[in-house]
């Protein structure tokens, strides 16, 4: 059974397009013959019926020439004007053709894109999800274990004794919950906007990787949720992308906001990624598609000193903060 979208598909809806062209045009081009065939028919006609009046009425052959030439030139303009008409046609059935070409070619290169997006997100998510659940059991459960075996152990003279140990034990097991809940989403990200939380990403990231990162900001105020999260999102996926690949031992990120713009900069000094950019990773498809959605542009330029430089650039929606403190101005009564 042919589903709706199978029916409306690219090529199906291409190919209907084409074959609506090609009889236009035959259409065309059988009215150009036909009404050339029935002038031309009226044309002889009419000059078999002026002819036999001149004739009859005694005229020369003179006035017979001149009609001729001049049905002629007639027909001679009209097979110019009819050709004109029909090169004009197949012209623009043809840039129709290719234009539609184009655009569902586009079409399909979104989807596909779209699609690579899905993947991603999807994998992500499991990795994540991998990530915590082995975080859980390995980490925060033997930690729990170990503590309530030791607790179950201990005399309450011996517990007083190793109380230190204890509570050193549940420090760490905290230390661990406060990792597995920056892992699905920085605190810090909705407590104090995309600024405290990029500083965050960058110091993280730094201690994790060994590698030397420089950040300037000249906006501390808060921009809409959803902004925030995929430009977030994005600084830390391309930071991901210099650990990874990129070889680098510095990188710069930047956050600027002028002129109702938001820009997010990370510049590194590794190899560069010429292979990537000829075949996009689902990295860069991914940060593409968080730009997109928040109405902006990503670029990934090479750098002439070396490296990469990934550049989002997206409407600035800073959010207004609610005065709650007004007094009430209105006499007490």
């Amino acid at each position: 059974m042919t589903t709706p979208a199978a029916f409306f598909s690219p090529r199906r809806v291409l190919r209907g397009l084409t074959t609506g062209f090609a009889l236009v045009v035959l259409l065309l081009v059988a009215a150009v013959y036909v009404g050339y065939q029935g002038s031309r028919s009226i044309h002889d006609d009419a000059r078999e019926l002026v002819r036999e009046h001149l004739l009859t009425s005694g005229r020369g052959a003179e006035l017979e020439r001149s009609i001729e030439q001049r049905s002629k030139s007639l027909l001679d303009d009209l097979e110019m004007v009819l050709g004109l008409c029909l090169v004009i046609a197949m012209t623009s059935a043809a840039a129709a053709i290719w234009t539609t070409q184009r655009a569902f070619q586009r079409l399909e290169w979104h989807a596909a894109e779209l699609s690579r997006v899905s993947w991603h997100m999807l994998q992500d998510q499991e990795m994540t999800a991998r990530r915590f659940s082995h975080e859980m059991h390995d980490e925060l459960g033997q930690t729990l274990t170990g503590l309530r075996g030791m607790l179950k152990q201990l005399s309450p003279e011996a517990f007083e004794a190793r109380r230190q140990e204890c509570v050193g034990i549940l420090d760490e097991a905290l230390t661990g919950v406060r990792e597995l809940s920056q892992l699905l989403r920085p605190v810090i990200l909705d407590d104090f906007g995309l600024d405290a939380g990029l500083r965050w990403l960058v110091h993280r990231f730094a201690e994790r990787t060994g590698i030397l990162v420089r950040y300037e900001s000249n906006f501390e105020g808060r921009l809409v949720e959803e902004d925030e999260t995929h430009l977030f999102r994005i600084a830390q996926e391309a930071l991901t992308n210099v650990a990874r690949h990129a070889r680098a031992t510095e990188a710069d990120v930047r956050l600027r906001v002028s002129d109702d713009v938001v820009t997010l900069t990370i510049a590194d000094n590794g190899r560069g990624l010429p292979i990537a950019i000829r075949k996009p990773s689902l990295g860069m498809v991914g940060m593409r598609a968080r730009a997109r959605h928040i109405g902006g542009e990503f670029e990934v330029t090479a750098r002439p000193e070396g490296g990469l430089l990934l550049s989002v650039s997206a409407p600035a929606r800073p959010v207004v903060p609610e005065d709650n403190d007004q007094e009430d101005t209105n006499p007490a009564g």
